[in-house]
């Protein structure tokens, strides 16, 4: 049985006394497509820079495609595909010439290298852009030019930072249609840091970061099974009180969340007139719903799941 394409155990990193990463352990197949999802902040950036190989470890263990990163972090590089949310790109050259530079960095050349950016080219919808210096072109096909460099040299393993920043909502219906086209026949795995819900639904297997831990990991569909029941949001002028009292006149368990009480409850349309009508003029408005990715962090972290600017580097 083949080893994983990532272990990692108890893997601790501090910025100063700030723990970016607090004992982390995770385990991704072989050809799994498998997302890190969480806010900005979080620790998925810094998890993504460690299994690249740009930072050093300080505590715990980390293989990448069965090589400890401390000890042989060459072969690593050699075998793996970063693709960066900060543009990688030069914007003097044309987008043939930025595919060949790096081309050229993996030891490709000659009709390999024209057939391979030729191929990456058609998938990616830039074939008629190829002569065009990057700094023509939108932020879109940016991205795309990064995704096709990042691609190059088939690695086994494909990194990606934010990889739907700057597409459009076709255009990453493309992306992860061809890391799933990737997968299947080449066989590779992919690992994708987001912040964007309905980007981490697309993955095998999602791991949830909070503050540097690891609070939920699972397939999308499991993580909402494991929440249960339809998800109420209640608006009310006093949330809090509102939330002490529905557990002693319903029996039901409430929770504030952001200014808002929350119920997690099977069949929950059948308790919006008991509400109404054990409240009288207290509530504003209630939002029914099946479980989310957002209800499994909230019910994980007592949080709502928003993306907020980072302060340092998460």
């Amino acid at each position: 049985m083949p080893s994983p394409a990532v272990e990692i155990a108890d893997v601790v990193f501090r910025y100063g006394e700030r723990r970016a990463l607090d004992g982390v352990n995770l385990t991704i197949d072989r050809g799994e497509i498998f997302a890190l999802l969480g806010p900005n902040g979080g620790g998925k950036t810094t998890l993504f820079r460690l299994l690249a190989t740009l930072i050093p470890p300080q505590e715990g263990g980390l293989r990448v495609l069965s090589f400890d990163v401390r000890a042989a972090p060459w072969e690593i590089r050699r075998r793996i595909g970063v693709v960066f949310q900060a543009p990688s790109l030069d914007k003097k050259l044309t987008v043939d010439e930025n595919l060949r530079c790096q081309g050229s960095l993996y030891g490709l050349a000659g009709g390999d290298l024209r057939r391979r950016c030729g191929q990456l080219a058609e998938r990616f919808g830039l074939a008629d852009r190829l002569r065009d210096r990057v700094e023509t072109l939108s932020g879109g096909l940016r991205r795309r030019v990064e995704l096709a460099k990042g691609l190059l040299h088939r690695p086994r393993l494909l990194l990606l930072d934010e990889p739907s920043t700057g597409l459009d909502p076709a255009a990453r219906a493309d992306l992860w249609a061809y890391l799933r086209q990737l997968r299947e026949e080449d066989g590779a795995t992919i690992v994708a840091t987001t912040h964007l819900l309905e980007e981490a639904d697309r993955a095998d297997r999602l791991g949830i970061l909070h503050r540097g831990r690891l609070v939920a990991l699972d397939t999308p569909d499991a993580l909402r099974s494991s929440v249960g029941g339809d998800s109420l949001t209640i608006e009310a002028d006093a949330p809090e009180a509102l939330a002490r009292e529905i557990p002693v006149r319903l029996g039901l368990a409430a929770s504030v969340v952001d200014g808002r009480v929350r119920l997690q409850e099977a069949e929950g349309h059948r308790l919006i007139a008991r509400l109404v009508e054990a409240f009288p003029g207290r509530i504003r408005a209630v939002t029914l719903g099946k479980p989310s990715l957002e209800d499994v962090f909230i019910a994980r972290t007592g949080h709502r799941f928003e993306t907020r600017e980072e302060a340092a580097v998460g």
